[in-house]
C-alpha cells in the first residue's frame, strides 16, 4: 500500500492533468496562481472511493478546457473584428438582399409576424426607411441590448463596433455523447461523439412512399363486385354487431356507473361513426342509448366544480372516487349535449363536413332525433347541470318551419310547465320566450306565446301586492323568552323550536315566499310581453294569443294599468279588425280585469255588454262552434258573478236571445245554453215573468234592436221552450221542460244531479259530438211479439171488416189505373 501512493499523488498532481498542455494558450492561463491547495494526505486517499477521485479528474480536465476554449474564441473574435474593420469592403444592399432571401424566408414563416393591418401608417413609413439602410437588415435582432442605448462615456465608438455580433444566425450547438475515456501516459483523456441528426421530414417522406407503394399494388389487385343481396346481408351483419356493441357498453356502464366513465366515453364516441352503409342507424341508436343511460345514471342534484382549495385537501378514497366519477359524468354529459347541438345546427344552416359521411336528406331524421332527446332531457332532468343550455336550444325551435319538430319542443315546454311546482324553471323558460319574441320583431307562431297558458300560477298562489305576502314564522329572541317565559316554559319552548325546525327540514319543502315571488317575476314577465304587442303590433296574428292570455291572468294585473289596458280593449273591438273569436276574447278579458281588483273602479262597461249582446247571432251553427265556450265564459263572467251590477231589464233581454239562439245551434251547444238560462232565472227570480204570456208594461218587444236595455223583452215569452220540447236530442227536452215549469229544484220536473251541478260549459264539453255520434248513444229497440199484443182487426165493426176486405181482393186484380174515368161520363152523358 505504500507504494502506491506516490503514483496516486502524482497522477492528482497540477503537472500531470491533461489541461497542463494547454497553459501555454494565453497571457490568462500563463499569469494563474499556483494552487495552495494541501495535496491529500495518504490516510484521507484510503478514504476516498476511486468513483469519485475519478469524477473529480474529470471535473478538473472539464473546467480547464472550458476556460481556454473561451479564452480562443474571445481572441477569434477580436482579430476577426480588426480584419473586417480594415479590409472588408461594403456590400451593396442588392446583393445582400439576394444572399440571405433564402433565410429570410425561413425566418418569416418560422416566426409570427405582427398583421399590417394592426400598424398605423406612420409606423408603416418608419419600418420603410429603415428598410433601406443595411444597419437594420444586418442587425442581429436577437441580441438583448435595446437598439436606442444611451451612450457610456467609458466604451468608445470601436468597443461598442466589437461588441456587436456579425452573424445574423448563431450555429445550434451540437449535442455530444460522453463516450468512456482513454488513458494514455499523460492521463485520462475524455472521448465524446456528436449526436447523429435524423431527418424525420426524410424518413416521413420514406414512409410515405413505402405506403404509397403498398396501396398501389393493392389497388392493383381486383376487388370483387359484389351483388345486391350480398351487401344487404354485409350491411346487416355490420349492423348487428354495433348494436351488440352498444348494448354490451350500455349494460357495463349501467351495471357499475362510477367506473365505466371509459366506456361512456367509447359509446358517446359512436356518434361519429363513419362506417357510410351504417351510420345513420347507429348514430340515431348512440343517441338514443346516451339519453336512456343519462336519465338513469345522473344523480338527483346539481355537481357544481371543486374549488382550488377542495382540489388540493385530502380526503378519503371513496370521497375521490365520487369526485372523479361527478367530474367524468359531467364533463361527457357536455360533450354529449354539444354532439346534439352541433347536428341541429348542421340541419339547420344545410352545412355539412367534407369528411360526413351522411347526406342532406339524411341529416333531417339525424336532427329530430337528437331534438327528441333535448326535449327528454329537458323534461326529466330540470335539476341537473347545463339545463338552462338547452332551454336556450329548445325554445327557438318551438318557432321552427318543421310542424314535427315544432309540436316536439311545444310538449316538452308544456310538460315541464306542468310538473314544475316551485316555478324557477318556468321563470327561465319565460325569459327565454320574451327574448326570442322581441328578437324577432314579434314573427313568430302563435302557438309559442300560447304556452303561457299552460303555466301553474293560480290566484291562490299570487298576490296583488308584495305587502299581502304572510311574512315568515319568527321564533323568539332570548330577551323576550327571559322576559315572558319562565324557567321551564323556556326549556319545553327550546324543544318545541327544535323540533319544528326537524320538521321543516324533515318536509324538505321550498318556502311559500319564495314561491310567490318567482310566480311574481314570471308573471311581469308575460304581461310585459302582451303589453308590448297590444302597443306595437295589433294587427299581428300574435293578438288572438295575447286576448287569450289576457283573458287567464286579467286578474293578476295591476290596478295602475286598468284604464289604459279597457281603453286598449273597446278601441280594438270598434276598429272591426278582430275576428269573431279574438273578439269574444276582448268581453272576456274586459269582465275578467273588472271581477277581480277591479270591482273599486268606478267604470261603465255597458259598451262590452252591447257588443256582446249584438253578435250572439253570429256563432257558427255548424260543427266548428268551439267559439261557444268562450260565450259561456263571457256570459258567467258578465251576468252571473256581477249580478248587483247587472239590471233586470239587460237579464231580461239576454235570456231571451239565448233561447233563441238555442234553437239553431248543435245540441252540446242548446244544452250549454239552457244550463245558463236556468242559472240566469234562479239568480234573477222576477224573470219568470218571461214564462207567461200577458205583457208587462208598455211597448213591444223589438228582436232587432242590439241594445239590451231597450228592446223591452219584458213584453215577450220564451216560446222557444216549446219548440225545444220536441227536439231530438233528450237532454235538451229535459232542459226545455224544466225551464217551462220555472226551473224547480224540487219534483217531477227537476233536473239529475249530474245535470243541475253542472255549469254550462262542462255541458258542452260533455255532450261535445266531435265523434260524429249521438252523446247519450241511442238506445236499441227490441222487436216486439204478436203474442202478447191484441191485433188491430179485433177493435173493427163486422161490416167494416166486410168492406175492407172486399177493397183489398180487388186491389189485389192487377187493372190498369184510369184518372180520367170520371171526365169520359160527364162527357158522354
Amino acid at each position: 500500500m505504500p507504494a502506491k501512493a506516490p503514483c496516486l499523488c502524482a497522477a492528482l498532481s497540477p503537472s500531470a492533468a491533461p489541461g497542463r498542455a494547454h497553459s501555454t494558450a494565453g497571457p490568462v492561463l500563463r499569469g494563474r496562481r499556483k494552487n495552495k491547495k494541501r495535496v491529500p494526505s495518504f490516510r484521507k486517499l484510503l478514504k476516498t472511493s476511486k468513483v469519485k477521485l475519478d469524477n473529480k479528474l474529470k471535473n478538473k480536465q472539464f473546467k480547464q478546457q472550458s476556460i481556454a476554449k473561451k479564452y480562443r474564441k474571445e481572441q477569434r473574435k477580436l482579430r476577426q473584428a480588426v480584419k473586417d474593420v480594415t479590409s472588408r469592403t461594403s456590400v451593396p444592399l442588392e446583393e445582400f438582399k439576394k444572399k440571405h432571401a433564402a433565410e429570410r424566408k425561413e425566418e418569416e414563416e418560422e416566426e409570427e409576424a405582427l398583421p399590417l393591418d394592426m400598424m398605423d401608417e406612420d409606423d408603416m413609413k418608419l419600418m420603410e426607411d429603415l428598410a433601406q439602410k443595411a444597419s437594420f437588415v444586418t442587425r442581429d435582432l436577437s441580441s438583448s441590448e435595446p437598439v436606442h442605448a444611451k451612450k457610456r462615456k467609458q466604451e468608445s465608438v470601436i468597443d461598442r463596433y466589437e461588441k456587436m455580433p456579425r452573424c445574423m444566425q448563431t450555429e445550434p450547438e451540437k449535442e455530444l455523447i460522453h463516450l468512456l475515456p482513454i488513458k494514455d501516459k499523460s492521463g485520462i483523456i475524455p472521448q465524446t461523439m456528436e449526436k447523429p441528426v435524423i431527418n424525420v421530414a426524410q424518413n416521413e417522406e420514406e414512409e410515405d412512399t413505402e405506403e404509397m407503394e403498398v396501396v398501389e399494388e393493392s389497388s392493383e389487385e381486383p376487388q370483387p363486385v359484389l351483388t345486391t343481396d350480398e351487401l344487404l346481408i354485409q350491411r346487416r351483419r355490420k349492423l348487428q354487431e354495433k348494436k351488440i356493441h352498444i348494448a354490451a357498453l350500455a349494460a357495463a356502464i349501467l351495471s357499475d356507473p362510477e367506473n365505466s366513465i371509459k366506456k361512456l366515453k367509447e359509446l358517446r364516441a359512436m356518434l361519429m361513426e363513419q362506417d357510410p352503409n351504417v351510420a345513420v342507424i347507429v348514430r340515431k341508436l348512440v343517441m338514443v342509448s346516451l339519453m336512456e343511460l343519462f336519465k338513469d345514471i345522473t344523480p338527483s342534484y346539481k355537481i357544481r366544480p371543486l374549488t382550488e382549495a377542495e382540489k388540493h385537501t385530502k380526503v378519503r378514497k371513496e370521497t375521490q372516487k365520487l369526485r372523479e366519477f361527478e367530474e367524468g359524468l359531467v364533463s361527457q354529459y357536455k360533450f354529449y349535449l354539444e354532439n346534439l347541438e352541433q347536428t341541429v345546427k348542421d340541419w339547420k344552416q344545410r352545412k355539412l363536413k367534407k369528411s360526413n359521411v351522411i347526406s342532406l336528406k339524411a341529416y333531417k331524421g339525424l336532427a329530430e332525433i337528437a331534438v327528441k332527446c333535448l326535449c327528454e332531457l329537458l323534461v326529466v332532468l330540470p335539476h341537473f347541470n347545463f339545463h338552462n343550455n338547452i332551454i336556450v336550444l329548445i325554445v327557438p325551435l318551438m318557432n321552427d318551419t318543421s310542424k314535427l319538430i315544432s309540436e316536439m319542443c311545444c310538449e316538452a315546454v308544456k310538460k315541464l310547465f306542468k310538473q314544475d311546482k316551485l316555478g324557477s324553471v318556468s321563470l327561465g323558460v319565460v325569459k327565454v320566450i320574451s327574448g326570442l319574441v322581441k328578437s324577432r320583431n314579434y314573427d313568430v307562431r302563435p302557438e309559442v306565446l300560447k304556452i303561457f297558458l299552460h303555466l301553474r300560477i293560480k290566484e291562490v298562489e299570487v298576490k296583488k301586492d308584495t305587502e299581502d305576502i304572510t311574512a315568515k314564522k319568527r321564533f323568539m329572541s332570548c330577551k323576550e323568552k327571559r322576559k315572558n317565559l319562565s324557567r321551564m316554559q323556556r326549556k319545553w319552548k327550546k324543544a318545541e323550536e327544535k323540533l319544528e325546525r326537524e320538521l321543516l327540514e324533515a318536509e324538505a319543502s321550498e318556502s311559500k315566499e319564495k314561491k310567490l315571488k318567482l310566480h311574481t317575476e314570471t308573471l311581469n314577465i308575460v304581461f310585459l310581453t302582451y303589453f308590448r304587442i297590444l302597443k306595437k303590433v295589433q294587427k299581428s296574428p300574435l293578438l288572438p294569443a295575447v286576448l287569450e292570455g289576457l283573458a287567464k291572468f286579467a286578474h293578476l294585473i295591476n290596478v295602475e294599468f286598468f284604464d289604459d289596458l279597457l281603453v286598449v280593449l273597446h278601441s280594438l273591438i270598434a276598429s272591426g279588425d278582430l275576428s269573431y273569436r279574438e273578439s269574444l276574447h276582448c268581453v272576456l278579458t274586459a269582465f275578467h280585469i273588472l271581477s277581480g281588483q277591479g270591482d273599486v273602479l268606478n267604470i261603465d262597461p255597458s259598451k262590452f255588454y252591447s257588443h256582446l249582446y249584438r253578435t250572439l247571432f253570429r256563432l257558427h251553427a255548424g260543427a266548428t262552434n268551439d267559439d261557444m265556450v268562450i260565450v259561456l265564459q263571457c256570459l258567467d263572467v258578465m251576468l252571473t258573478k256581477r249580478r248587483k251590477q247587472v239590471s233586470q231589464q239587460r237579464a231580461l233581454a239576454f235570456i231571451k236571445r239565448l233561447s233563441t239562439l238555442a234553437l239553431h245551434v248543435l245540441p252540446n251547444s242548446s244544452v250549454g245554453i239552457l244550463a245558463t238560462n236556468r242559472i240566469l232565472m234562479q239568480t234573477f227570480p222576477k224573470t219568470d215573468l218571461l214564462l207567461d204570456n200577458e205583457a208587462q208594461g208598455s211597448g213591444l218587444y223589438l228582436p232587432e234592436l242590439d241594445e239590451p236595455e231597450c228592446c223591452n223583452a219584458q213584453n215577450t215569452a220564451l216560446w222557444e221552450l216549446h219548440a225545444l220540447r220536441r227536439h231530438y236530442h233528450p237532454t235538451v227536452q229535459k232542459f226545455a221542460n224544466h225551464l217551462i215549469a220555472g226551473a224547480p229544484a224540487e219534483g217531477s220536473e227537476a233536473l239529475r244531479p249530474d245535470l243541475s251541478r253542472r255549469s254550462g260549459t262542462e255541458l258542452f264539453e260533455t255532450y261535445n259530438m266531435k265523434g260524429m255520434t249521438f252523446n247519450p248513444p241511442v238506445a236499441s229497440v227490441t222487436p216486439r211479439k204478436k203474442d202478447k199484443f191484441l191485433q188491430g182487426d179485433s177493435f173493427l165493426n163486422e161490416d167494416l171488416k166486410e168492406l175492407i176486405q172486399t177493397h183489398l181482393n180487388d186491389a189485389a186484380v192487377h187493372r190498369p189505373l184510369d184518372f180520367a174515368k170520371h171526365l169520359k161520363e160527364s162527357s158522354l152523358s
